[in-house]
């Protein structure tokens, strides 16, 4: 069948193409520590060690329609300051103990996400695109943003 068929049929469908943005992490002075293409619908998660408990906690965040939203976040316990927050997804119980909180769909501010990386013991680390970044190797006490950042 030629193009023009192929052209008409997707647009009867209505199907766009996926775009991809680009997460960024940036430390001081500008400097950018990491950078990673994210399609749309895209996720990358941030994950740590508990500064009290030592207890392994998650944060996953996705590309929805160009804005950074918090999706989803694992929790080992319900430790001061980790819990349910009332309409804020829904809690489900993990495979090998903890819980994740889904559905918790929380735009982030500007698509901007400041963090004060911790140090080796906290072991912050970013998921994305099949690779693993530990932020604590590359920033550790360091204030450092995370921008997904929409191509036109």
């Amino acid at each position: 069948m030629g193009r023009l068929f192929w052209a008409a049929l997707l647009l009867c469908l209505n199907v766009h193409p996926v775009t991809a943005g680009t997460l960024r992490v940036v430390g001081q002075g500008g400097a950018i520590l990491v950078e990673e293409t994210v399609a749309e619908g895209g996720e990358w998660c941030l994950s740590w060690n508990h500064s009290v408990t030592g207890g392994a906690v998650r944060d996953c965040f996705a590309d929805r329609v160009g804005r950074m939203i918090l999706d989803r976040s694992y929790l080992h316990d319900f430790a001061a300051g980790l819990g349910e927050v009332a309409g804020r997804g829904r809690i489900e119980a993990a495979d090998g103990g903890g819980y994740w909180i889904r559905d918790m769909d929380d735009p982030i501010a500007d698509n901007t996400l400041a963090l004060r990386v911790g140090q080796h013991d906290v072991d912050h680390r970013l998921h994305v695109g099949g690779h693993v970044y530990v932020l604590s190797d590359l920033a550790a006490g360091q204030r450092v943003v995370l921008q997904l950042i929409e191509k036109p």
